[in-house]
């Protein structure tokens, strides 16, 4: 008897995995706020807001980012209503006004910037601000420029449609809010396939709408040279098509369109390893092959004084063209057997008393590092370079991106080098139905109790590597799901409620695609009205 009971608990456990309720899976909310604000205090007062007598109201100091973020979200705020007016549910006519709730119209939003506008976003950027709705007033204030843009984002976010269709509601709300991390970061692969201009804008307004406040542009690799280079244009040669390539006036837009919405942009140009490319150009600053590669190219040849010539030039236009003081060097995934078949390289090994790749490898990152220093940059290497013995100056940022990231994280800080975190948040890793909680459930200081070890770490970058997306695919690919670690770099780390973030990224998913950003669904079946 107790064996059936338990053959028939099996069977009925398996049988009502199919039985569902109708309707979406997660319920979205409603002026849920993401990434989660550190302080929130949300009443069920309301007030309504009608886009086309609504204004934003500056009473401090103003400047062109200012400017361009009050057009852009008054724009928003227009479309928001204007999309979902017609597919609103008229039978409630007006009825909603009638509740205790209600508190009458908001006409606009004071907006107070208490300093200055600093010309370009920055690691130590003020991005905290004050937000307050309530009966008598809305007013958003920040003492910089960035708090005032990450309000912005969090004003439009509290906005939902009222029952009716007929215009915008707003709950009473107060917030004071700021980031965890200050390295918010996507790094977008630019070789594999090429990316075009208005994609890379699409990707950079989707991280506004995330408070990300880095675009790591992983800019050429082994596979194509994009980058049309002031002092060195020949290199495009390694473009895959002519057509497919960042000019001067490419690269100083994205910048632009970047600073305006308070990113940074940050340039990777990676070395010695990950430069086929570099040969279709320059094939003298490659490693000949021999043995079974001969007729290949390998890493950058690291023992020709004049290739570190031809790379501190390349670096010094760089560090003019990109204005962020951070670049990052890469210094990963270094293949060897060139460099091992190559007799030059042996007996200059031999000569120099290296005695093993790893070694020489350091050796090059060595030589390129103290370069890079002299032209006031700082540098961000890969895991390798630290684990590989390199001597690191004061402040060069270690990104984590395999392995054991909190055995890493815990050997980097003890050697009081700031460090980011990558290894857990890989776009490219795919997995079956909102795959976003998995990069969600990852904390970056659980390596640690220690908050003298913590504060090395800056933050984060979610990776989108290229190999299979392109201009077709890419941007549903990297949202919704780096939302997900967006909200674990700005939001407290006591935020991890993994139901209130499922019903808030329901409506910042769909919030998303009303903006122009083809986000995928969140979180398995479900409907979208944008």
């Amino acid at each position: 008897m107790h064996k059936f009971i338990l053959v028939f608990s099996a069977l009925l456990t398996l049988s009502s995995s199919y039985i569902v309720d109708y309707g979406p899976v997660v319920k979205a909310s409603k002026g849920g706020i993401w990434p989660h604000p550190k302080n929130i205090v949300s009443t069920t007062y309301f007030r309504t807001l009608r886009p086309s007598t609504f204004e934003f109201e500056t009473i401090g100091y103003k400047c062109d980012i200012l400017q361009a973020a009050i057009d852009r979200y008054k724009q928003i705020i227009i479309v928001h209503l204007r999309r979902l007016r017609y597919k609103a549910d008229s039978s409630y006519n007006n009825k909603w006004r009638n509740i205790s709730e209600f508190n009458g119209n908001i006409d606009g939003l004071q907006v107070d910037l208490k300093k200055s506008c600093e010309k370009y976003p920055h690691l130590d950027m003020d991005e905290s601000y004050d937000l307050n709705i309530s009966e008598n007033q809305a007013m958003l204030s920040a003492e910089s420029i960035w708090g005032i843009l990450r309000g912005l984002e969090s004003f439009s976010q509290l906005l939902y449609l009222s029952p009716d269709g007929r215009t915008l509601l707003v709950n009473q709300t107060t917030i004071f809010d700021e980031p965890r991390f200050k390295h918010r970061g996507l790094l977008v692969d630019t070789s594999r396939h090429f990316i075009s201009m208005s994609t890379l804008e699409r990707i950079l307004d989707g991280m506004a709408y995330n408070k990300l406040n880095v675009f790591h542009w992983h800019i050429v690799d082994d596979h194509s040279f994009p980058y049309q280079s002031i002092k060195y244009p020949e290199m495009t040669r390694g473009a895959y098509h002519s057509s497919m390539i960042y000019s001067q006036k490419d690269v100083a837009d994205i910048i632009e369109y970047a600073r305006l919405r308070g990113i940074r942009v940050m340039s990777e140009f990676d070395t010695p390893g990950h430069t086929a490319s570099w040969g279709a150009s320059h094939p003298e600053l490659l490693t000949k092959c021999y043995g079974p590669y001969t007729g290949k190219l390998g890493p950058i040849n690291p023992i020709l004084d004049e290739n570190y010539d031809f790379i501190y030039s390349l670096f010094d236009e760089i560090v003019d063209v990109f204005p962020d003081k951070y670049i990052h060097l890469g210094g990963d995934e270094v293949g060897f057997e060139c460099w091992q078949t190559n007799q030059g390289i042996l007996n200059y090994m031999k000569e120099y008393n290296i005695t093993s790749f790893v070694q020489l490898e350091e050796f090059y990152i060595q030589k390129l590092i103290d370069k890079v220093a002299t032209l006031n940059a700082i540098p961000i290497v890969w895991q390798e370079v630290f684990t590989n013995g390199v001597r690191l100056p004061k402040g060069t940022i270690v990104h984590v991106w395999t392995g054991d990231r909190r055995k890493l994280l815990l050997k980097i800080t003890e050697q009081k080098l700031p460090a980011l975190l990558s290894s857990c948040w890989y776009l490219d890793h795919l997995s079956t139905g909102g795959d976003w909680v998995k990069f969600y459930n990852c904390e970056p200081l659980d390596f640690t109790v220690k908050e003298d070890l913590r504060k090395y770490v800056l933050g984060g970058e979610a990776c989108m590597w290229s190999e299979v997306v392109d201009d077709s695919n890419i941007v549903q690919r990297i949202f919704p799901r780096a939302s997900a670690t967006a909200e674990k770099l700005w939001s407290p780390m006591n935020v991890v409620d993994i139901e209130d973030a499922k019903s808030r990224m329901e409506e910042h998913y769909c919030r998303m695609r009303m903006r122009n950003i083809n986000a995928q669904p969140a979180s398995g079946p479900g409907l979208c009205l944008a």
